[in-house]
């Protein structure tokens, strides 16, 4: 079934509008946080995190953010006036973690997300990467780690709600969550916060 949505908002203030009105799952906590400066002359931003601990600084099972760019100069790159950055990262065990495709299967979440929402995009770009660590001397205790971190940007050609919305998915996805697992257990257990 086809998804209706409206053409890309007129303006930023509608863009703006748009993105706050996606409606988010529970174990999500999505909140506005400053833009950066200088990216462009309109930004708008948002940071997520899957079920954070209460008076915590960071999720132990993912984090997000995203920011909503506007410039009417449409810089060549963007191919348009509007460019989504996100940024997305979650641990996770260290046998996950040095699967080779692991980075493929990120980046594969985001375009699924992207498309499963019927959320228009161009000029699409990023990085996948995961890492490995092991802790020796006074983190020896902590043990190995892995985490996995999805870097990306695109021109949205639509609404930016359905952007909003999938960035919220890849999040959880990372984190373990896929659609449709709303507070239920995580499908892993996590290797050491990065």
């Amino acid at each position: 079934m086809a998804i209706d949505r409206p053409r890309q908002a007129q303006t930023f203030a509608d863009a703006v509008a748009s993105a706050t009105a996606v409606t988010f799952r529970p174990d999500l906590l999505v909140r506005e946080i400053p833009a950066p400066t200088g990216l462009a002359p309109d930004a708008f931003a948002l940071a997520a995190d899957v079920r954070p601990e209460p008076g915590a600084e960071d999720s132990a099972y993912g984090t997000g953010r995203l920011v909503l760019l506007h410039d009417e100069a449409a810089p060549e790159a963007w191919e348009g006036s509007w460019r989504i950055v996100c940024f997305a990262q979650a641990p996770l065990e260290t046998e996950i973690g040095t699967d080779p495709l692991m980075a493929d299967v990120t980046w594969s979440w985001l375009t699924d997300a992207l498309d499963s929402r019927g959320a228009g995009y161009r000029a699409i770009s990023g990085t996948a990467t995961k890492t490995l660590s092991k802790g020796f001397g006074g983190l020896a205790a902590e043990g190995d780690g892995a985490q996995v971190e999805l870097r990306a940007s695109w021109s949205p050609t639509d609404d930016v709600g359905a952007h909003v919305e999938a960035w919220a998915e890849l999040v959880c996805m990372l984190a373990g969550l896929p659609p449709g697992s709303e507070n239920a257990p995580l499908l892993r257990a996590h290797g050491r916060k990065q």
